[in-house]
């Protein structure tokens, strides 16, 4: 009897995605199921389909990492994809005891207020746990500063801010994904895919495509409703003492109109004296 696992969740989902002629297999036919066999797949990873249809029914649940490569290698899987699969093969034992908290330290809220950019830390499941007076005047014209999901996919602000939207609702799947290959347990990141689920049609759409991509660095357009529009360079930083946390920085390049955007926006914003908690 076949069981619905993250890891099978994920290998359906990586083969379905790809076509026969992406990987070198003929395509002719009327093909019953989207994207390769799950025979193809077995072909190209050089184990059995047997033992491969194992994997996706969730009745193997400890492949060697040889041949979680060697799967990886026949879905064209990228390296974050790849290191993603392997830790949803880990058992619970396995997985690093991370802070899984929503605490931030304060020397890091003093960190984010001290910054003159928009600056703040974020969950997992991308809810904002602190933020500086900055980051906050850039998100007023949502309903709340409280999970970046929600804003993007549930707060109609979220489609004018994000100028290019659809690139921003991948990309916050892509990384509440990444943050689910740590802790595929996670009540939270359950409870927001949940939330999101019913709401959006498109946030349920992009999160069955198992896409996975941690935050890094970027650029974002945005549109701020009193200053107008925006160049940002985006950095995410791992917390060393709270590893399941990240802290977001927003940066204009010097002598540019978008830095000249944020000076203007920073005199219409009050001065705090701490990071406010937003959890």
């Amino acid at each position: 009897m076949s069981r619905e696992t993250p890891l099978g969740d994920f290998l359906r989902a990586r083969r379905e995605a790809l076509k026969p002629h992406e990987v070198g297999l003929p395509e002719y036919g009327r093909r019953r199921v989207p994207g390769l066999r799950r025979e193809e797949v077995a072909l190209l990873a050089g184990v059995s389909a047997d033992y491969y249809i194992r994997l996706e029914q969730g009745r193997e649940t400890s492949p060697s990492p040889q041949v979680v490569t060697a799967v990886a290698a026949a879905l064209r899987l990228d390296a974050e994809a790849t290191d993603h699969l392997h830790r949803l093969c880990l058992d619970e034992t396995q997985r690093p005891r991370h802070h899984r908290g929503d605490d931030v330290g304060g020397s890091l809220r003093q960190l984010v207020e001290g910054w003159a950019s928009p600056a703040f830390v974020v969950g997992p499941a991308l809810d904002v746990l602190a933020a500086n007076s900055m980051a906050t005047a850039l998100h007023s014209g949502f309903a709340r500063f409280d999970n970046l999901a929600r804003m993007v996919f549930v707060d109609p602000a979220g489609r004018d801010f994000y100028r290019h939207w659809e690139r921003a609702a991948h990309s916050c799947v892509a990384e509440m994904r990444a943050a689910y290959g740590f802790d595929p347990a996670s009540v939270r990141i359950a409870e927001v895919v949940e939330e999101l689920s019913q709401a959006s049609d498109d946030f349920a759409r992009l999160w069955r495509l198992h896409e996975v991509r941690g935050k890094s660095q970027e650029r974002k357009h945005l549109r701020h409703p009193q200053v107008g529009d925006l160049h940002i360079d985006l950095s995410a930083f791992t917390v060393n003492t709270a590893p399941d946390q990240q802290l977001v920085v927003y940066q204009a390049e010097p002598a540019s109109p978008t830095a000249a955007a944020l000076e203007r926006l920073r005199e219409l914003t009050p001065a705090r004296t701490a990071a406010t908690p937003l959890a």
